[in-house]
């Protein structure tokens, strides 16, 4: 189920403060001098995403902008590519309010992504404290693999296509031979006992 962003209510100071110092430990393209400014073409959003997730999106797909048309296209296309796959999409109202900067608009889907991204990403320590177990059931596993080498088949080019058909044959009919035979002490029952 996709999530629909619209901003109904605003961040509280410290929502705001949280948001604001997540977005400090991120390293932009350009100096963050007014929110609502820096964010409304989208750019600054789609590297914050970048930071996190590098693969899902292609950065050189959003361009720097003052033109509300290129702004509008760059959020259309992180609705489409990027938040799609994350499981919300921001409003078209929301998107007019972000692209005209109204102030707030843009720390609330900010702060909204932040909580997203936080759920979907684990941080570089949870990673480095995962890796030793990891490493170690992947030491238990290759100890408790078989040590002997598969049997391996050999293939003899001279035996010819009428010869192997024929031993196929003759493996089929002794495998009949064998369900035709009922152990001793069954009967052909049809039905339930009674």
């Amino acid at each position: 189920m996709c999530i629909v962003l619209r901003m109904d209510r605003l961040l509280s100071e410290k929502e705001e403060r949280d948001t604001l110092a997540w977005l400090d430990k991120i390293p932009f393209s350009r100096h963050k001098k007014h929110i609502s400014r820096d964010f409304s073409d989208g750019v600054m959003v789609a590297e914050v995403v970048q930071h996190y997730f590098p693969k899902i999106i292609d950065i050189h797909n959003y361009i720097t902008s003052c033109n509300t048309q290129q702004k509008l296209r760059n959020w259309n296309f992180l609705n489409k590519r990027v938040f799609s796959i994350m499981d919300f999409y921001v409003s078209e109202e929301t998107v007019e309010k972000i692209v005209s900067s109204t102030p707030g608009v843009v720390l609330q889907v900010l702060f909204f992504l932040k909580d997203k991204l936080g759920k979907l990403a684990f941080s570089d320590m949870e990673i480095q404290q995962a890796e030793p177990g990891i490493m170690a059931q992947l030491a238990e596993m290759r100890s408790t693999e078989p040590t002997e080498t598969p049997h391996q088949v050999r293939f003899f080019p001279e035996t010819s296509l009428l010869a192997t058909r024929q031993v196929m044959l003759e493996k089929e009919l002794q495998v009949e031979k064998l369900q035709d035979i009922q152990p001793s002490g069954e009967s052909e029952q049809v039905g339930g006992a009674d």
